[in-house]
């Protein structure tokens, strides 16, 4: 079983930054890809950024120039910097691990509030 868990959500003011981080264990297979994804009630959970295993980036058009995914391998976690925070950012964030095996998993989320 994998277990990822989310953390470095908060209140910011618009213009703001915030760094989640999420720390994934357990019985990891081979990590094919790992992203961050946002949701907010009453709407679909939409992807914010992802990282396959060989570095490739992909980030959602809203967050591009303003968010970085990055991993650190050896611990096995997750990183999202957010700068330049929008009032429109605002959700829960989750983290999420998908592996070899076909497998996928998700974080409990975290919750990110843009405003004054």
């Amino acid at each position: 079983q994998v277990k990822l868990v989310e953390s470095g959500g908060g209140l910011v003011q618009p213009g703001g930054s915030l760094r989640l981080s999420c720390a994934a264990s357990g019985s990891i297979f081979s990590i094919v890809a790992m992203g961050w994804y946002r949701q907010n009630p009453g709407k679909q959970r939409e992807l914010v950024a992802d990282i396959t295993s060989g570095g490739s980036t992909n980030y959602a058009d809203s967050v591009l120039g303003r968010f970085t995914i990055a991993r650190d391998n050896a611990k096995n976690t997750l990183y999202l910097q957010m700068n330049s925070l929008k009032p429109e950012d605002t959700a829960v964030y989750f983290c999420n691990l998908g592996d070899i095996s076909g497998s996928y998993y998700w974080g409990q989320g975290t919750q990110v509030t843009v405003s004054s």
